[in-house]
């Protein structure tokens, strides 16, 4: 979980306690003991909402070369079936032979 929401879901929960204290609470409820709370919960909301700039991901905007373009399409391109390589390597069977009870019962 992001460091933001953690922030944010810690503030609004520090809001409802106070909000849930000043209704239930001995003390009576006035209006700037649930104005501070409501302003500070709006002002989190939309810094949460609507981050300011130097905050935000941006890509920087760079046209890329006719080089690189071309590249990039060579390699989007499917391989056909062109001829297949042949490698200078072979199988030399060993001395012990194949023996069945040695394979393993799974395969």
């Amino acid at each position: 979980m992001k460091k933001q929401a953690i922030l944010f879901w810690i503030v609004i929960a520090l809001a409802v306690f106070n909000i849930l204290d000043g209704l239930f609470g001995k003390r009576s409820l006035n209006l700037g003991s649930v104005l501070v709370p409501l302003v500070l919960v709006a002002i989190v909301f939309l810094l949460y909402k609507y981050p300011p700039r130097k905050y935000k991901k941006t890509a920087p905007k760079i046209k890329p070369s006719a080089r690189t373009m071309a590249k990039v399409a060579a390699e989007r391109r499917p391989a056909t079936g062109g001829k297949r390589k042949t490698y200078p390597f072979q199988v030399i069977e060993g001395q012990k032979g194949k023996n069945d009870d040695d394979l393993p019962k799974y395969h």
